[in-house]
């Protein structure tokens, strides 16, 4: 038990350290050269499009299955 909530920890950690390294990397403070050329790791905006379609798909199959 103690093994999957480290994985899950480890992962929450993971994705919190991305977004932070993320929004401080593409902030408006950064001007001139360094806007230019740093990027982010991940593409938020798609990888919300996708978190919002599996949670869809998850209440959806939820409410299937509850109604049998």
């Amino acid at each position: 038990m103690r093994v999957f909530l480290g994985m899950i920890l480890g992962a929450l950690l993971l994705v919190a350290g991305v977004y932070v390294y993320d929004s401080q990397s593409t902030s408006t403070v950064a001007n001139g050269q360094n806007a230019s050329s740093s990027r982010t790791i991940v593409n938020w905006d798609v990888a919300a499009t996708d978190w919002h379609a599996l949670t869809t798909r998850a209440h959806d199959d939820w409410i299937k299955l509850s109604s049998k």
